[in-house]
């Protein structure tokens, strides 16, 4: 089969395609037939050597994936069938490829209206933003949530979710395009953030109160701008830093306003509990069906052009989700 490889540890210029052999699945997993593959932030630290879980070269990048079941290994108990179409995340890669084995209980059927290339950005980006809003943020109606790189992958997702909880949502994004995305799914206010003060203008729409829980997917100086207007006992949700800087959190700040500075991490939680991780999946899949979401697919590249999709990722040039098709 066709797959993407990594061969050595370093920038999207290193990813060839190649032919490996089909993946065997062990007695927990399944095969799937991938249709597309979608790319998130993660997968650039991962093919870096620089995300949580390190893999050793030769490795299949990719961890989020959408296809039809092939085969179905022995111990897997769901009601799954051959031939049924199945998303899933996969914190260890292996989705840039025409097969893959994935945990059983990491399976989420795709809605029926749910195209594929729809379905491969779904899992991550929905997944992350639900877990993190709920499980992580406790984000309650009413409260004011400020999402900072608002028209990202994971980014639009969380502005979805966030309405969809109550909340009012205040989405920071760069250029109007992007911010027009925003209030497309949701958003209530949008802040450019090249032209405008995030600090200044959540201050100024919330009357000074600031936001309630800040979803962070991107660090750096609108995370030192955010912090600064926040509410009483604010919850600071970090996602990732897109921006390249992890900032430094000053302690004087989370003192003064009882703030929590509380991490994201989604995909171990997935390794520790896939049905548990699936699960928030499957509640956004609900919310799909129901016509209450609608994924935003931002640019679509062929497998053989992994490395310029990663380029495409990198250069924040679309609103969305970046997906590679097989």
């Amino acid at each position: 089969m066709k797959a993407v490889l990594c061969n050595e540890l370093g920038g999207p210029e290193n990813l060839v395609l190649g032919e490996v052999d089909s993946p065997k699945p062990e007695p927990d997993e399944v095969r799937i037939r991938v249709r597309a593959a979608g790319l998130n932030f993660a997968d650039t630290l991962q093919i870096a050597g620089k995300y949580q879980s390190k893999l050793q070269t030769p490795f299949i990048p990719g961890m989020e994936v959408a296809g039809e079941i092939l085969e179905i290994g022995s111990n897997v108990r769901r009601p799954l069938i051959v031939g049924q179409r199945v998303m899933a995340f996969m914190r260890g890669g292996g989705a840039f490829a025409e097969e893959a084995c994935v945990h059983g209980d990491w399976l989420v059927p795709v809605p029926d209206a749910m195209d594929d290339v729809t379905a491969a950005g779904f899992p991550t980006a929905y997944g992350t933003s639900n877990f993190a809003l709920k499980h992580r943020g406790q984000l309650k109606a009413g409260e004011t949530l400020l999402v900072l790189g608002a028209a990202g992958g994971v980014g639009l997702t969380a502005v979805e979710i966030g309405k969809q909880m109550g909340a009012t949502v205040i989405a920071a994004a760069g250029g109007p395009e992007k911010c027009a995305v925003t209030l497309d799914h949701g958003a209530d206010f949008a802040i450019d953030y090249k032209t405008e003060s995030i600090r200044d203008r959540v201050r100024e729409i919330t009357d000074g109160v600031g936001a309630d829980v800040v979803y962070d997917a991107v660090g750096g100086d609108p995370f030192d701008q955010a912090i600064r207007a926040v509410n009483w006992e604010a919850r600071m949700l970090v996602i990732g830093f897109a921006s390249g800087r992890i900032q430094q959190v000053p302690a004087n700040l989370i003192l003064v306003k009882n703030i929590s500075v509380i991490g994201v991490v989604y995909g171990a939680t997935t390794e520790r509990d896939p049905a548990y991780g699936a699960s928030f999946v499957q509640d956004a899949a609900d919310l799909f069906r129901q016509g209450k979401v609608k994924p935003h697919i931002g640019k679509i590249f062929p497998l053989a052009e992994a490395g310029a999709a990663f380029e495409a990722l990198l250069s924040r040039a679309y609103a969305g989700k970046i997906v590679l098709t097989t």
